[in-house]
């Protein structure tokens, strides 16, 4: 039996989670893991479509999020989660159900800078904000609580994608879990 894991990439839009995560889920398939990457944005689409970007509908969509995640976790498949999930309380929320079940909840914080976010611009969002096209914008216009300990930080302006993703895996290598 595969040992699964939720790993939660949190970090600004455009920080780079998507992206690290993919490269990561590539390296752990190709060792023959169970993967599942749970793009934010595909959830939003098909599990959460009518929520909105109230901290009560982020709050939902999180812990939709989470429930999945340990779902998939428990049955043996590392849980790749890139989601900006902006508040602390709703992240722990989830690490708590994690702890109840028994399965592993790694946190990675991707701690772009917004300067380098809003450069990245990957989905146009800062540039719809700096136009007024755009309010609630996380880590602008509206909070993004950054976390206080995660289990890792990663500065990807710093490294390469294969770098930031090398780094995750080493760290679940450390924990017996790659």
């Amino acid at each position: 039996m595969t040992t699964g894991a939720t790993v939660w990439l949190t970090g600004l839009p455009s920080a780079g989670k998507t992206t690290i995560a993919y490269e990561l889920a590539g390296r752990l398939r190709e060792e023959g893991h169970l993967v599942e990457v749970l793009d934010g944005d595909e959830i939003r689409e098909f599990i959460s479509a009518g929520l909105g970007f109230s901290r009560e509908d982020r709050h939902t969509n999180v812990q939709r999020i989470g429930f999945l995640a340990e779902l998939l976790a428990r049955n043996g498949v590392k849980t790749l989660v890139p989601v900006i999930a902006p508040y602390a309380d709703s992240r722990d929320a989830v690490r708590k159900r994690h702890d109840e079940n028994g399965t592993t909840y790694v946190e990675v914080h991707v701690a772009t800078p917004v300067e380098v976010c809003s450069v990245r611009d990957v989905k146009g969002l800062y540039a719809k904000q700096a136009a007024g096209e755009l309010s609630g914008l996380t880590g602008v216009d509206d909070p993004y609580e950054a976390p206080e300990s995660p289990d890792l930080r990663i500065e990807s302006q710093h490294q390469t994608v294969q770098e930031s993703a090398a780094a995750v895996h080493a760290l679940l290598t450390e924990r017996g879990l790659a």
